[in-house]
């Protein structure tokens, strides 16, 4: 079966303060680019087939840190890119916490459409697409890694885990974490492990 390792971008300077988005140019900071690198050694014993990435900077930098020292090059995949947050785009969260309508997304995200984007079910669904279509172009040993952003990944586990959608607020996904996914062409889906920030390798 083919082996997903869905991997949250590193840092950047305004992780955990502003809500950057779809906003373009947004590259990793100097902590985040020491996170791309030591994730990268964390993947060290895991045979890599491929590397793709949301088409965002930030997460193509962290995908270029894991692929550039296996010689391998960094495939887009548009499927796995951020939420459209539209009008809450480049807004902090000190501000977005002040809306009445930030209690319903962390609350009920099924039921939410971001005002000028989209629907976090939509998400969802373009996501779970995209690597159900890796999983059949890929071999069954093969491993890929696949750059993302963390409501992207839970809602991804999610799906896979047969979740209620009103409960993804309760998976976290760390800056630069590892989430694995055994996908086999058919059968079930599972889910191998969330938010990892250790080492990973073959099993011993």
């Amino acid at each position: 079966m083919a082996t997903v390792l869905l991997v949250r971008h590193a840092t950047t300077a305004l992780t955990a303060t502003r809500l950057v988005g779809r906003t373009p140019g947004i590259g990793l900071d100097d902590a985040g680019r020491a996170q791309a690198t030591d994730v990268a050694q964390r993947l060290a014993g895991v045979h890599l087939t491929a590397v793709y990435s949301s088409p965002l900077a930030r997460a193509e930098q962290t995908a270029a840190a894991i692929a550039a020292p296996r010689g391998l090059s960094v495939r887009t995949l548009d499927g796995v890119g951020e939420v459209d947050y539209g009008r809450w785009t480049g807004r902090t969260y000190t501000q977005l916490r002040r809306l009445r309508a930030w209690w319903p997304v962390m609350a009920t995200p099924g039921r939410v459409t971001f005002p000028g984007g989209e629907p976090l079910r939509d998400v969802q669904r373009r996501a779970v697409d995209a690597l159900e279509q890796l999983a059949t172009e890929h071999r069954v040993v093969d491993a890929v890694v696949v750059v993302s952003h963390a409501d992207v990944i839970r809602s991804v586990v999610g799906w896979y885990l047969g979740a209620p959608f009103d409960l993804l607020q309760r998976i976290s996904v760390d800056p630069a974490s590892v989430t694995v996914l055994s996908m086999p062409r058919t059968g079930v889906v599972r889910v191998e492990r969330v938010n990892d920030t250790g080492a990973l390798g073959p099993r011993p």
